[in-house]
Protein backbone atom coordinates (compact mmCIF):
# COMPACT_ATOMS: atom_id res chain seq x y z
CA UNK A 1 0.00 0.00 0.00
CA UNK A 2 3.04 2.39 0.49
CA UNK A 3 4.80 1.26 -2.84
CA UNK A 4 2.91 4.12 -5.23
CA UNK A 5 5.14 6.39 -6.67
CA UNK A 6 4.42 9.81 -6.46
CA UNK A 7 4.89 10.66 -10.10
CA UNK A 8 2.07 12.98 -11.41
CA UNK A 9 0.15 13.71 -8.44
CA UNK A 10 1.64 17.03 -6.72
CA UNK A 11 4.54 19.71 -7.08
CA UNK A 12 4.20 21.91 -4.02
CA UNK A 13 5.39 25.40 -5.82
CA UNK A 14 5.50 28.30 -4.02
CA UNK A 15 3.38 30.86 -5.97
CA UNK A 16 1.66 28.70 -8.07
CA UNK A 17 -1.98 29.63 -9.40
CA UNK A 18 -4.20 26.05 -9.60
CA UNK A 19 -7.27 26.05 -11.63
CA UNK A 20 -10.02 24.04 -11.44
CA UNK A 21 -9.43 21.98 -14.53
CA UNK A 22 -5.26 21.67 -13.54
CA UNK A 23 -6.54 19.63 -10.06
CA UNK A 24 -4.80 19.18 -7.31
CA UNK A 25 -3.31 17.65 -3.78
CA UNK A 26 -1.04 18.53 -0.79
CA UNK A 27 2.53 16.46 0.04
CA UNK A 28 2.90 15.20 3.13
CA UNK A 29 6.45 15.75 4.35
CA UNK A 30 8.21 16.24 7.78
CA UNK A 31 9.63 19.32 6.93
CA UNK A 32 8.33 22.61 6.11
CA UNK A 33 8.01 24.30 2.53
CA UNK A 34 11.69 25.98 2.37
CA UNK A 35 10.02 29.02 1.17
CA UNK A 36 6.94 29.12 3.25
CA UNK A 37 6.87 31.19 6.41
CA UNK A 38 7.05 29.61 10.10
CA UNK A 39 3.25 29.26 11.06
CA UNK A 40 3.59 30.72 14.84
CA UNK A 41 4.23 34.29 15.68
CA UNK A 42 2.28 37.42 15.53
CA UNK A 43 4.24 38.88 12.33
CA UNK A 44 3.54 36.21 10.38
CA UNK A 45 4.16 36.02 6.99
CA UNK A 46 5.36 39.32 4.63
CA UNK A 47 2.42 39.81 2.85
CA UNK A 48 2.98 41.37 -0.95
CA UNK A 49 1.79 44.25 -2.48
CA UNK A 50 -1.72 43.97 -4.13
CA UNK A 51 -4.47 46.16 -5.80
CA UNK A 52 -7.10 47.38 -3.22
CA UNK A 53 -10.69 45.76 -3.50
CA UNK A 54 -13.60 48.48 -2.57
CA UNK A 55 -12.61 50.31 0.44
CA UNK A 56 -9.55 48.32 1.15
CA UNK A 57 -10.98 45.26 3.59
CA UNK A 58 -9.23 43.29 0.78
CA UNK A 59 -6.93 43.44 -1.98
CA UNK A 60 -5.51 41.59 -5.05
CA UNK A 61 -2.35 40.15 -4.54
CA UNK A 62 -2.09 37.44 -7.58
CA UNK A 63 -2.41 33.97 -7.31
CA UNK A 64 -2.37 32.07 -3.77
CA UNK A 65 0.90 30.79 -2.56
CA UNK A 66 2.12 27.36 -2.04
CA UNK A 67 -0.91 25.48 -3.88
CA UNK A 68 -0.29 21.90 -5.29
CA UNK A 69 -0.07 21.08 -9.07
CA UNK A 70 -1.57 17.99 -10.23
CA UNK A 71 -2.30 15.60 -12.91
CA UNK A 72 -4.40 12.62 -12.98
CA UNK A 73 -4.11 9.64 -11.60
CA UNK A 74 -2.34 7.32 -13.57
CA UNK A 75 -3.30 3.94 -14.95
CA UNK A 76 -1.97 1.38 -12.41
CA UNK A 77 -1.50 3.62 -9.25
CA UNK A 78 -2.94 3.76 -5.86
CA UNK A 79 -4.97 6.59 -4.89
CA UNK A 80 -3.28 9.18 -2.03
CA UNK A 81 -5.38 9.24 0.89
CA UNK A 82 -6.62 12.46 1.29
CA UNK A 83 -7.31 14.09 5.06
CA UNK A 84 -8.79 17.21 4.84
CA UNK A 85 -9.00 18.79 8.62
CA UNK A 86 -11.39 21.95 8.72
CA UNK A 87 -12.49 24.37 11.07
CA UNK A 88 -15.91 25.84 12.20
CA UNK A 89 -16.13 29.37 12.56
CA UNK A 90 -12.44 29.76 12.29
CA UNK A 91 -12.12 33.06 14.81
CA UNK A 92 -8.90 33.54 17.01
CA UNK A 93 -9.56 34.70 20.65
CA UNK A 94 -6.90 34.71 23.38
CA UNK A 95 -6.38 31.26 23.48
CA UNK A 96 -4.54 30.93 20.52
CA UNK A 97 -6.10 28.18 18.64
CA UNK A 98 -6.33 29.47 15.41
CA UNK A 99 -2.18 30.43 15.36
CA UNK A 100 -1.95 26.92 17.45
CA UNK A 101 -3.18 24.91 14.79
CA UNK A 102 -1.35 27.14 11.73
CA UNK A 103 1.68 26.14 13.48
CA UNK A 104 1.11 22.36 13.46
CA UNK A 105 0.12 22.42 9.35
CA UNK A 106 3.20 24.59 8.55
CA UNK A 107 5.10 21.78 10.97
CA UNK A 108 3.98 18.69 8.64
CA UNK A 109 3.69 20.88 5.23
CA UNK A 110 -0.33 20.42 5.54
CA UNK A 111 -3.18 22.68 4.47
CA UNK A 112 -6.58 23.16 6.15
CA UNK A 113 -9.84 24.38 5.35
CA UNK A 114 -10.76 27.10 7.88
CA UNK A 115 -14.20 28.34 7.73
CA UNK A 116 -15.27 31.98 8.59
CA UNK A 117 -18.09 33.33 10.66
CA UNK A 118 -18.78 36.62 8.48
CA UNK A 119 -19.71 37.98 11.91
CA UNK A 120 -16.00 37.92 13.29
CA UNK A 121 -15.39 40.75 11.35
CA UNK A 122 -18.42 42.92 12.13
CA UNK A 123 -17.98 44.91 15.75
CA UNK A 124 -21.11 44.79 17.86
CA UNK A 125 -21.72 48.18 17.42
CA UNK A 126 -22.74 47.53 13.64
CA UNK A 127 -24.89 44.83 14.35
CA UNK A 128 -27.71 46.73 13.17
CA UNK A 129 -26.07 45.70 9.79
CA UNK A 130 -26.95 41.86 10.00
CA UNK A 131 -30.60 41.32 8.67
CA UNK A 132 -30.47 37.44 9.34
CA UNK A 133 -33.78 35.21 7.70
CA UNK A 134 -36.50 34.76 10.20
CA UNK A 135 -34.54 36.32 12.88
CA UNK A 136 -34.52 40.26 14.49
CA UNK A 137 -31.77 42.32 13.46
CA UNK A 138 -28.57 41.79 14.99
CA UNK A 139 -29.54 38.73 16.25
CA UNK A 140 -26.86 36.13 16.48
CA UNK A 141 -26.59 32.81 18.29
CA UNK A 142 -22.75 33.05 18.67
CA UNK A 143 -22.62 36.73 19.50
CA UNK A 144 -20.01 39.55 18.21
CA UNK A 145 -16.44 39.91 18.95
CA UNK A 146 -14.61 42.39 20.25
CA UNK A 147 -12.43 44.83 18.48
CA UNK A 148 -9.03 43.43 19.47
CA UNK A 149 -10.40 40.08 18.69
CA UNK A 150 -11.57 41.18 15.22
CA UNK A 151 -8.32 42.31 14.90
CA UNK A 152 -6.85 39.17 16.06
CA UNK A 153 -8.87 36.84 13.82
CA UNK A 154 -8.03 39.12 10.49
CA UNK A 155 -4.38 38.53 11.57
CA UNK A 156 -5.00 35.13 11.36
CA UNK A 157 -7.06 34.47 8.56
CA UNK A 158 -4.14 36.86 6.38
CA UNK A 159 -1.41 34.37 7.79
CA UNK A 160 -3.10 31.55 6.66
CA UNK A 161 -4.24 32.66 2.86
CA UNK A 162 -0.62 33.64 2.73
CA UNK A 163 0.86 30.12 4.02
CA UNK A 164 -1.75 28.40 1.16
CA UNK A 165 -4.86 27.45 3.88
CA UNK A 166 -8.48 27.52 2.11
CA UNK A 167 -11.11 30.46 3.76
CA UNK A 168 -14.18 29.38 3.48
CA UNK A 169 -17.61 30.29 4.86
CA UNK A 170 -19.50 29.29 7.83
CA UNK A 171 -22.13 31.98 7.26
CA UNK A 172 -22.98 34.34 9.85
CA UNK A 173 -25.57 33.66 12.78
CA UNK A 174 -25.58 30.08 13.47
CA UNK A 175 -29.14 29.68 13.92
CA UNK A 176 -29.88 26.12 14.39
CA UNK A 177 -32.82 25.90 16.67
CA UNK A 178 -36.59 27.38 16.26
CA UNK A 179 -38.54 29.30 13.73
CA UNK A 180 -35.02 30.96 13.15
CA UNK A 181 -32.98 27.71 12.19
CA UNK A 182 -31.00 27.53 8.52
CA UNK A 183 -32.65 24.17 8.41
CA UNK A 184 -35.76 26.49 7.33
CA UNK A 185 -34.07 29.04 4.90
CA UNK A 186 -35.61 29.00 1.62
CA UNK A 187 -32.57 29.33 -1.47
CA UNK A 188 -33.61 33.14 -1.76
CA UNK A 189 -32.68 33.50 2.15
CA UNK A 190 -29.55 31.73 1.84
CA UNK A 191 -28.42 33.65 -1.16
CA UNK A 192 -29.27 36.60 1.44
CA UNK A 193 -26.96 34.99 4.49
CA UNK A 194 -24.15 34.28 2.01
CA UNK A 195 -23.89 38.00 0.42
CA UNK A 196 -23.77 39.59 3.84
CA UNK A 197 -20.93 37.19 4.84
CA UNK A 198 -19.11 38.26 2.37
CA UNK A 199 -20.32 41.39 3.10
CA UNK A 200 -18.67 41.34 6.67
CA UNK A 201 -14.81 40.48 5.22
CA UNK A 202 -15.13 42.64 2.60
CA UNK A 203 -15.99 46.17 3.84
CA UNK A 204 -14.52 45.11 7.78
CA UNK A 205 -12.66 48.56 7.23
CA UNK A 206 -15.46 50.79 6.94
CA UNK A 207 -17.39 49.18 9.13
CA UNK A 208 -14.52 48.72 12.11
CA UNK A 209 -12.90 51.83 11.15
CA UNK A 210 -9.43 49.80 12.07
CA UNK A 211 -6.58 52.01 10.19
CA UNK A 212 -3.93 49.83 11.93
CA UNK A 213 -4.70 46.27 10.16
CA UNK A 214 -3.16 45.05 6.98
CA UNK A 215 -5.70 44.13 4.23
CA UNK A 216 -6.94 40.76 3.59
CA UNK A 217 -4.14 39.75 0.62
CA UNK A 218 -7.17 37.84 -1.74
CA UNK A 219 -10.79 38.89 -3.28
CA UNK A 220 -12.92 36.81 -1.20
CA UNK A 221 -15.47 36.12 -3.49
CA UNK A 222 -13.31 34.86 -6.23
CA UNK A 223 -11.75 33.00 -2.98
CA UNK A 224 -14.42 31.49 -1.20
CA UNK A 225 -15.68 28.18 -3.48
CA UNK A 226 -16.96 26.28 -0.37
CA UNK A 227 -19.04 26.08 3.01
CA UNK A 228 -20.05 24.55 5.96
CA UNK A 229 -23.80 25.59 7.16
CA UNK A 230 -24.27 25.69 10.84
CA UNK A 231 -25.41 22.67 12.61
CA UNK A 232 -24.89 20.44 9.62
CA UNK A 233 -28.72 21.91 8.45
CA UNK A 234 -30.78 23.10 5.62
CA UNK A 235 -28.22 21.75 2.74
CA UNK A 236 -31.12 20.65 0.36
CA UNK A 237 -32.40 24.51 0.05
CA UNK A 238 -28.67 26.01 0.26
CA UNK A 239 -27.10 24.03 -2.37
CA UNK A 240 -29.42 25.68 -5.74
CA UNK A 241 -27.97 29.09 -4.03
CA UNK A 242 -24.73 27.28 -3.80
CA UNK A 243 -24.59 26.58 -7.80
CA UNK A 244 -25.51 30.23 -8.36
CA UNK A 245 -23.38 31.58 -6.78
CA UNK A 246 -20.45 29.50 -8.21
CA UNK A 247 -19.45 26.86 -5.10
CA UNK A 248 -17.77 24.22 -6.03
CA UNK A 249 -18.57 21.97 -3.08
CA UNK A 250 -20.02 21.40 0.23
CA UNK A 251 -18.84 20.20 3.63
CA UNK A 252 -22.75 20.06 5.43
CA UNK A 253 -24.19 17.33 4.96
CA UNK A 254 -24.04 14.66 8.56
CA UNK A 255 -23.47 10.96 8.51
CA UNK A 256 -21.98 10.43 5.34
CA UNK A 257 -20.20 7.09 4.98
CA UNK A 258 -15.87 7.04 4.27
CA UNK A 259 -16.52 6.29 0.10
CA UNK A 260 -15.76 8.43 -2.74
CA UNK A 261 -17.59 11.09 -2.79
CA UNK A 262 -20.18 12.08 -5.78
CA UNK A 263 -21.97 16.05 -6.49
CA UNK A 264 -25.24 17.18 -5.84
CA UNK A 265 -26.94 19.45 -7.84
CA UNK A 266 -23.31 19.99 -10.17
CA UNK A 267 -21.47 20.77 -6.37
CA UNK A 268 -19.14 18.17 -4.58
CA UNK A 269 -20.73 16.87 -1.39
CA UNK A 270 -18.26 16.09 0.56
CA UNK A 271 -20.16 15.39 4.14
CA UNK A 272 -18.85 14.86 7.50
CA UNK A 273 -18.62 10.50 7.89
CA UNK A 274 -19.24 8.02 10.52
CA UNK A 275 -16.23 6.85 12.10
CA UNK A 276 -15.44 3.84 14.71
CA UNK A 277 -15.69 4.98 18.16
CA UNK A 278 -13.63 2.48 20.48
CA UNK A 279 -15.41 0.44 22.76
CA UNK A 280 -18.49 1.56 21.92
CA UNK A 281 -20.42 -0.11 19.32
CA UNK A 282 -22.34 2.37 16.95
CA UNK A 283 -19.66 4.84 15.35
CA UNK A 284 -19.82 8.41 15.88
CA UNK A 285 -19.81 11.86 13.53
CA UNK A 286 -16.25 13.17 12.73
CA UNK A 287 -16.46 16.10 14.80
CA UNK A 288 -15.50 17.24 18.05
CA UNK A 289 -19.26 18.15 18.21
CA UNK A 290 -19.92 14.46 18.08
CA UNK A 291 -16.99 13.67 20.17
CA UNK A 292 -18.83 15.80 23.13
CA UNK A 293 -22.20 14.52 22.84
CA UNK A 294 -21.38 11.05 23.17
CA UNK A 295 -19.05 11.45 26.06
CA UNK A 296 -20.58 14.05 28.43
CA UNK A 297 -24.19 14.72 26.56
CA UNK A 298 -23.22 18.13 25.74
CA UNK A 299 -21.55 18.90 29.03
CA UNK A 300 -18.33 21.17 28.44
CA UNK A 301 -17.00 21.20 31.50
CA UNK A 302 -17.04 17.52 33.51
CA UNK A 303 -15.76 15.78 35.72
CA UNK A 304 -11.79 15.86 34.82
CA UNK A 305 -11.02 12.30 35.94
CA UNK A 306 -13.16 11.34 32.75
CA UNK A 307 -10.46 13.60 30.63
CA UNK A 308 -7.61 11.44 30.16
CA UNK A 309 -9.84 8.65 29.09
CA UNK A 310 -12.00 10.68 27.07
CA UNK A 311 -9.30 12.47 25.26
CA UNK A 312 -7.87 8.94 24.31
CA UNK A 313 -11.15 7.74 23.01
CA UNK A 314 -11.78 10.67 20.43
CA UNK A 315 -7.65 10.66 19.17
CA UNK A 316 -8.21 7.10 18.51
CA UNK A 317 -11.34 7.59 16.64
CA UNK A 318 -9.80 9.46 14.31
CA UNK A 319 -6.90 7.55 13.82
CA UNK A 320 -9.38 4.58 13.53
CA UNK A 321 -11.12 6.53 10.75
CA UNK A 322 -7.95 7.01 8.62
CA UNK A 323 -6.83 3.72 9.01
CA UNK A 324 -9.83 2.41 7.71
CA UNK A 325 -10.06 4.60 4.54
CA UNK A 326 -5.91 4.37 4.13
CA UNK A 327 -6.12 0.76 4.40
CA UNK A 328 -8.99 0.05 2.29
CA UNK A 329 -10.76 1.91 -0.68
CA UNK A 330 -8.68 5.43 0.10
CA UNK A 331 -11.84 7.12 0.27
CA UNK A 332 -11.42 10.86 1.36
CA UNK A 333 -11.14 11.30 5.22
CA UNK A 334 -12.88 14.40 6.61
CA UNK A 335 -12.20 15.53 10.25
CA UNK A 336 -14.42 19.16 11.20
CA UNK A 337 -13.35 20.97 14.45
CA UNK A 338 -14.56 24.34 15.99
CA UNK A 339 -11.15 26.12 18.26
CA UNK A 340 -12.81 25.48 21.19
CA UNK A 341 -11.64 24.25 24.83
CA UNK A 342 -14.32 21.79 26.06
CA UNK A 343 -13.66 19.80 28.80
CA UNK A 344 -10.73 20.80 29.65
CA UNK A 345 -9.16 21.11 25.66
CA UNK A 346 -8.96 17.96 25.07
CA UNK A 347 -10.42 17.90 21.87
CA UNK A 348 -7.59 20.27 20.44
CA UNK A 349 -5.10 17.85 21.62
CA UNK A 350 -6.87 14.81 20.53
CA UNK A 351 -7.09 16.13 17.29
CA UNK A 352 -3.39 17.50 17.24
CA UNK A 353 -2.58 14.21 18.49
CA UNK A 354 -4.38 12.19 15.63
CA UNK A 355 -2.95 14.92 13.01
CA UNK A 356 0.48 13.84 14.22
CA UNK A 357 -0.15 10.14 13.68
CA UNK A 358 -1.60 10.71 10.83
CA UNK A 359 1.06 12.81 8.94
CA UNK A 360 3.39 10.29 9.97
CA UNK A 361 6.32 11.04 7.61
CA UNK A 362 6.94 7.42 6.57
CA UNK A 363 3.30 7.60 4.60
CA UNK A 364 4.27 8.71 1.48
CA UNK A 365 0.88 8.28 -0.11
CA UNK A 366 -0.95 10.56 2.09
CA UNK A 367 -2.43 13.99 1.19
CA UNK A 368 -3.22 16.81 4.29
CA UNK A 369 -4.77 19.31 1.90
CA UNK A 370 -8.00 21.99 1.87
CA UNK A 371 -11.20 21.05 0.58
CA UNK A 372 -10.67 23.67 -2.01
CA UNK A 373 -7.09 21.75 -3.22
CA UNK A 374 -8.87 18.07 -3.14
CA UNK A 375 -11.91 19.31 -5.45
CA UNK A 376 -9.29 20.26 -7.68
CA UNK A 377 -7.85 17.27 -8.05
CA UNK A 378 -11.04 15.54 -7.96
CA UNK A 379 -11.90 17.35 -11.01
CA UNK A 380 -8.66 16.73 -12.68
CA UNK A 381 -9.36 12.82 -12.70
CA UNK A 382 -11.10 10.67 -15.42
CA UNK A 383 -14.95 10.57 -14.31
CA UNK A 384 -14.63 6.54 -15.08
CA UNK A 385 -11.65 6.19 -12.68
CA UNK A 386 -13.98 7.81 -10.07
CA UNK A 387 -17.01 6.34 -10.70
CA UNK A 388 -15.14 2.91 -10.22
CA UNK A 389 -13.49 4.75 -6.79
CA UNK A 390 -16.96 4.94 -5.20
CA UNK A 391 -17.90 0.93 -6.35
CA UNK A 392 -15.91 1.00 -3.39
CA UNK A 393 -17.96 0.44 0.08
CA UNK A 394 -16.63 1.50 3.60
CA UNK A 395 -13.73 -0.91 4.47
CA UNK A 396 -13.65 -2.81 0.95
CA UNK A 397 -10.58 -3.15 -1.18
CA UNK A 398 -10.30 -3.58 -4.71
CA UNK A 399 -9.92 -7.94 -5.24
CA UNK A 400 -7.64 -7.75 -7.67
CA UNK A 401 -5.59 -5.09 -6.27
CA UNK A 402 -4.62 -1.42 -6.74
CA UNK A 403 -2.57 -1.73 -10.31
CA UNK A 404 -4.73 -4.11 -11.58
CA UNK A 405 -8.19 -1.62 -10.65
CA UNK A 406 -6.96 1.19 -11.55
CA UNK A 407 -4.95 -0.24 -14.26
CA UNK A 408 -8.69 -1.22 -15.93
CA UNK A 409 -11.01 1.83 -16.01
Amino acid sequence: MRSMTRRGLLTLTAGAAVGAAAGCSSSNSSKPDTAAPAGGGSAGPSQPAGTPIGDGSTSDTGPQPFQPAAERLEPGQTPPQFVIFSWDGAGELDNGLFQRFRKLAQDHNAKMTFFLSGLYCLPESKKHLYRPPNNPVGASAIGYFSDQHIKMTLEQVRNAWLEGHEIGTHFNGHFCDGHGSVGKWTPTQWESETQQAVDFVTKWRTNTGFTDVQSLPFDYRKEMVGGRTPCLLGQDNWLPTAKKLGFRYDASSPGGLQIWPTKKHGIWDLPLQQIPFPGRKFEVLSMDFNMLYNQSQNATKSDPRNYPGWREQATGSYVGGFQRAYETNRAPFYIGNHFEQWNGGIYMDAVEEAFKQIADEKRQDVRLVSFKQYVNWLDAQDPRLLAKLRTLNVGEKPKEGWQAFTQNV
